[in-house]
C-alpha cells in the first residue's frame, strides 16, 4: 500500500473547525488598517531572489541560510518570500505608485517561507498581515503605523503584549556609530562567521541571540545614543505623537530586528505567553529600501504580524474570540422528494444571503441531525414524507429544542425571518 502523503516538515494545514479562529485572528488584524483608508494588495508568493537579497541584505540570517531559493526552467534564481515587505515596494516602483498622491498606504495578507529549525511558534510555513505607508518620511505617519499594529491586538482582546521602541538612526548619523561598534567588535571574541557578518553589518552581532556572544555585548555602544539632531528630534516627536493616541511603549535600545532595511523608528510587538518566541509582530522604518530596489529615494514605513503567532497569544490568555457560525440553517430532507426540496430551499436561502447547508449521501434522521448540530446552526428544517404529505416542514430550533409546524409556502420567507432576525 502507498505511504500516505504528509506536509513537508516545518509547515502545518490550518482545518475546520478551528480554522474559524485563525481567520478571526486574521480580519481582526486588517480591521485597523481597513477602516484607516489603507488598500489591499496582493503579490506574488516568489520573487526574483535580488529582491530579497538586495532589499532584506545579505549579512541577515534570512538571506544567508533561510531562504527557499530555486530556478525556474528559463534559468532564473527566484525564491519563495521570506517576507512581504520587498515585495510590494518592487510593486510600488515598478507601477509607478510613486507618482501619485503620496503616501501610498497598502496592506496585504500572505504565506511567507523561511527553512527554520520548526519549535513552537516558528514553522517554513507562517502567514502575515502587512502594512506599508510609502513615499512620505513623517514621525506623525510613523506613530499612525505604530498605532494600528497596537489596535488590532486591543481589538483581539490581548493584554499580555508589550510595545517596544527604538531608534536605529539613518544616513546622518549610522556612519559614525558603525565605526565606534566595528571597533568595539573586534576587541570581542567572535568566531569567523561573526566576524564575517559584522564587517557586511555589525548591527547584526547585537542581534544574535547565542549567550556567549550577548555575555560580551553589555558595554556595547548603542545607536539611540548616538543620534544625530535631526533622527533625535523625529524620534522624539514620534513619541509624542504615541502618547497622544494613547499608545504606551518600552525603550528598547538594543532592539535591531531581522532585516536590514530598518532605519529611524523601529518597534517589534512581544507577548509574554509564548516562551522564547515572544515576537507576534514589528517593523520600522526603511529610508533606503526603494533605491536599494531600483526605484526613487522614497521613505516608507510598516509592520508585519504574524497571525499563527497572534492565534497562539490569544490562546495563552484564553480568549474566546467570537466567530460567526458557519452555517445558520441546515435542511434534514427524508426521502427522494424531500431531497429536491432541500436542494431547492438551500439554494434560495444562499441567495437571499442566508448560509445554509444540507445533508448529502443517504443518512437516516439521527445522522442527519448529528450533522445539523455540527455545523453550528441554529435551526433545522427537517422534512420528512408524512409533513410532505400534509403540506408542512418542521423548523427547529437547536439550541432551545422547540419545534413547530410551517407551511411549504411560507417555510422560505419564515426560515429567513427565523435565522437572519
Amino acid at each position: 500500500m502507498t505511504e500516505p502523503m504528509r506536509a513537508p516538515k516545518g509547515t502545518f494545514d490550518t482545518l475546520p473547525p478551528a480554522s474559524a479562529q485563525f481567520l478571526a485572528v486574521r480580519d481582526t488584524l486588517t480591521a485597523p488598517l481597513r477602516r484607516a483608508g489603507y488598500g489591499y494588495i496582493e503579490t506574488p508568493t516568489f520573487e526574483d531572489t535580488a529582491v530579497f537579497s538586495r532589499g532584506v541584505g545579505e549579512s541577515t540570517d534570512v538571506v544567508s541560510k533561510e531562504m527557499y531559493t530555486f530556478t525556474d526552467r528559463g534559468g532564473r534564481s527566484l525564491t519563495l518570500r521570506p517576507e512581504l515587505t520587498a515585495g510590494l515596494m518592487r510593486s510600488f516602483i515598478e507601477h509607478r505608485l510613486y507618482s501619485g498622491a503620496l503616501p501610498v498606504k497598502l496592506w496585504a495578507v500572505g504565506s511567507a517561507f523561511r527553512y527554520e529549525r520548526p519549535q513552537a511558534g516558528r514553522y517554513r510555513h507562517f502567514t502575515q498581515v502587512d502594512c506599508e505607508a510609502l513615499g512620505v518620511d513623517d514621525p506623525a505617519l510613523d506613530a499612525e503605523v505604530v498605532a494600528l499594529a497596537v489596535q488590532g491586538f486591543r481589538d483581539l482582546g490581548l493584554r499580555d503584549f508589550e510595545l517596544q521602541l527604538t531608534s536605529l538612526g539613518d544616513a546622518t548619523c549610522r556612519p559614525q556609530y558603525r565605526e565606534l561598534l566595528v571597533a568595539f567588535l573586534a576587541k570581542l571574541d567572535l568566531d569567523e562567521d561573526t566576524r564575517r557578518r559584522a564587517e557586511i553589518n555589525p548591527l547584526r552581532v547585537l542581534d544574535d541571540k547565542r549567550p556567549e556572544v550577548q555575555a560580551q555585548l553589555d558595554d556595547a555602544p548603542l545607536m539611540v545614543d548616538h543620534l544625530s539632531d535631526s533622527t533625535k528630534a523625529h524620534y522624539d516627536a514620534v513619541r509624542e505623537h504615541l502618547t497622544d493616541l494613547g499608545v504606551s511603549w518600552t525603550e528598547a535600545p538594543r532592539l535591531v530586528r531581522g532585516l536590514d532595511y530598518y532605519t529611524k523608528t523601529t518597534f517589534e510587538l512581544v507577548h509574554s505567553g509564548l516562551g522564547s518566541q515572544s515576537a507576534i509582530g514589528g517593523g520600522g522604518r526603511y529610508d533606503g529600501l526603494s533605491a536599494a530596489l531600483g526605484g526613487p529615494d522614497l521613505s516608507g514605513i510598516g509592520y508585519a504580524v504574524g497571525v499563527d503567532r497572534t492565534l497562539l497569544a490569544v490562546q495563552a490568555e484564553g480568549l474566546d474570540i467570537a466567530t460567526s457560525a458557519g452555517v445558520q440553517a441546515f435542511v434534514v430532507p427524508l426521502g427522494a422528494e424531500a431531497k429536491r426540496l432541500a436542494v431547492t430551499l438551500v439554494g434560495q436561502l444562499r441567495e437571499a444571503g442566508i448560509s445554509a447547508d444540507t445533508v448529502y449521501g443517504d443518512r437516516g434522521l439521527k445522522g442527519a441531525m448529528k450533522a445539523a448540530d455540527r455545523s453550528g446552526a441554529s435551526h433545522a428544517v427537517v422534512l420528512g414524507d408524512r409533513d410532505l404529505a400534509e403540506g408542512v416542514a418542521q423548523l427547529r430550533d437547536l439550541r432551545s429544542h422547540e419545534q413547530v409546524a410551517v407551511p411549504l409556502g411560507e417555510l422560505f420567507d419564515r426560515v429567513r425571518a427565523t435565522v437572519g432576525a
